[in-house]
């Protein structure tokens, strides 16, 4: 690999060239193992840790179909579908490798014994299938991680609701946790000029996922002065929320778990912001009974920070601890719109709340390509920042999902693939420049 990494590096190599670089045989990637799946049987979620599935193998170099191509993944980045796929819930990822292998033609490499995880990268394209003209060797890109065939009608008017929508890296094998990714031409835009590789890498997902959610008309549809009521908002997805509300000229109620996180929102303009850990918050009396008063007390401390207002929308993802409260606090006509649910998926609310106050659910899940491509161009025009606090190296996996499983992380947690140190990938040092306060806020 280290040609690919001096010509990366160089900054000046043709772009012709990098199609004439050999590609080995084979590469490093994080993947977990077939044979492993079941070794966390019978553990809660908490107790299961992720560096014990996570391995770092060489592993075969993909085939390249007439729509894909081949990227040097100089960074990627953890999100929460790795953290599952790490602990194999709520499922082994090796059934949909396997449906993905069956349901479409050339598919069938991604059917191994081996998964290669991880949603996001940044890097350099190296080859490109025959049908492939939207980006040719030597294109420094992020990649947005929806894989879609596109040969349903479905999928037209919004390709999420196409039946063959695929999460990269989660549903599909070759993701961008190796030092080669295997992407559909479509997945791919330009890298912004003014980030690190690392921090290019941050905002594919999480972004993408916060924009459809809040601004797209498949969201939440945000408007001007719209209280918007954002849980985790410190977090990765909660974070790119925050700038995205304050942004739209929205007003954002920051709920947050620390003091640090508090002082991070507060950071980015956000002025309402509840410490749920301060104020002792605790929607669930025992396993099976959420307590109610918990919902009321919580509404009262968002209306003393509104001036009596309720949310008009809820952004929600932590799922089963909060969702009762979510639709409890929401305004009369409001919305809860969700995904994720990282604390569990089975949730439960007192549909009275919902009904009887013509309150309306949005489930939404990562973006379309229009969405994804917007998402991108606000980081491109530093309109919105990454918010990259801590980066690992690819050796260190384990420890990097696992503190994301663990909630130990601010904003996002990045990875060093083929980029030998953090730092570096900027072309557009001007820019850097006029931002550099917004994009080293989070760094721990």
């Amino acid at each position: 690999m280290k040609h690919i990494v001096d010509a990366v590096l160089a900054e000046d190599t043709p772009p012709q060239e990098f199609n004439s670089l050999p590609v080995p045989d084979n590469y490093r990637g994080a993947v977990v193992l077939a044979e492993e799946s079941e070794m966390f049987a019978g553990m809660a979620t908490r107790d299961k840790d992720p560096a014990k599935a996570l391995h770092i193998h060489d592993v075969p170099t993909p085939e390249i179909g007439p729509d894909e191509v081949l990227v040097a993944v100089m960074a990627s980045s953890i999100n929460y579908n790795t953290v599952w796929t790490s602990i194999f819930e709520p499922l082994p990822t090796f059934g949909f490798l396997q449906r993905y292998a069956r349901s479409v033609p050339g598919a069938e490499q991604h059917d191994k014994p081996f998964h290669v995880v991880g949603s996001d990268l940044s890097g350099v394209v190296l080859r490109t299938g025959g049908a492939v003209r939207s980006v040719k060797p030597g294109d420094r890109v992020v990649a947005h991680c929806l894989n879609v065939e596109l040969t349903h009608p479905d999928g037209h008017d919004d390709s999420m609701l196409d039946p063959e929508q695929r999460i990269w890296g989660f549903e599909t094998n070759y993701g961008g946790l190796g030092e080669l990714a295997l992407v559909k031409a479509n997945q791919l835009m330009p890298k912004p000029a003014h980030l690190t590789w690392e921090e290019a890498a941050a905002s594919g997902l999480v972004h993408s996922t916060a924009y459809r959610q809040l601004v797209s008309a498949n969201g939440a549809h945000m408007k001007q002065g719209d209280v918007v009521l954002i849980w985790g908002a410190a977090g990765g997805l909660g974070s790119y929320a925050t700038q995205l509300v304050l942004n739209g000229g929205g007003i954002p109620v920051c709920v947050v778990s620390s003091p640090r996180k508090a002082e991070l929102v507060r950071s980015m303009g956000a002025e309402l912001v509840i410490d749920r850990s301060a104020e002792g918050l605790r929607f669930w009396s025992d396993e099976h009974t959420q307590n109610q008063r918990e919902w009321k007390r919580f509404g009262g401390l968002v209306r003393e920070l509104t001036g009596g207002e309720d949310p008009d929308i809820v952004f929600e993802h932590p799922g089963r601890e909060t969702f009762g409260a979510s639709v409890y606090v929401a305004r009369r006509g409001g919305t809860i719109v969700t995904c994720a649910s990282t604390s569990g998926y089975e949730h439960v609310y007192d549909n009275r709340h919902l009904w009887m106050r013509l309150k309306r659910i949005v489930g939404t899940h990562f973006a379309n390509y229009r969405e994804a491509w917007e998402a991108n161009r606000l980081i491109a025009k530093g309109m919105v920042h990454p918010t990259l606090s801590t980066v690992y190296g690819l050796d260190d996996i384990g420890e990097a999902v696992g503190e994301v499983h663990a909630n130990r992380h601010d904003g996002k947690v990045g990875v060093l693939c083929l980029a030998p140190q953090a730092d570096l990938g900027v072309t557009d040092h001007e820019t850097r420049e006029r931002h550099l306060p917004q994009l080293t806020r989070f760094r721990i």
